[in-house]
């Protein structure tokens, strides 16, 4: 029986987000302003450019990825490829997104100071949870 309550909870709600990230391919520009999506990428969803669906599907497709490992470390499914490695990237991804989200915000200069720290603060949250699961799973990973 799975017990490993962290890498579980991580991995719901990374699929989570990726339902989340769907959704905003499905109900449109009103979801990509609410999830604070920069101004620019609601102005290319309501032009109808694709652009914003494959990087979102994109996204949502990681998400699902992140979630699956997670809940492979917990046992949750059948064990995954490189189960061990992938675990530890995911989590160092989460952390250094919640950790150093200033160093993104040039690069994505039209998304709300909101959106930079809520976002920093679910990543950050993930990627505890993470730390935390794969601490508890090491032995048997």
């Amino acid at each position: 029986m799975p017990n490993n309550i962290f890498l579980i909870a991580g991995g719901t709600l990374s699929a989570i987000a990726a339902l989340a990230h769907i959704g905003c391919i499905i109900f449109g520009a009103s979801w990509y302003r609410f999830f604070g999506a920069g101004e620019k990428m609601v102005q290319l969803v309501e032009a109808g450019s694709s652009r914003p669906t494959r990087v979102t599907l994109l996204v949502a497709a990681v998400l699902l990825g992140w979630a699956a490992y997670a809940l492979s470390g917990a046992g949750v499914i059948p064990r995954l490829p490189f189960l061990r490695l992938i675990l530890c990237a995911i989590t160092a991804v989460y952390l250094l997104r919640g950790l150093l989200f200033f160093l993104l915000i040039p690069y994505f200069p039209g998304n709300s100071m909101t959106f930079w720290l809520w976002s920093a603060g679910i990543c950050l949250g993930i990627g505890l949870l993470h730390l935390f699961g794969l601490r508890q799973a090491w032995p048997t990973l």
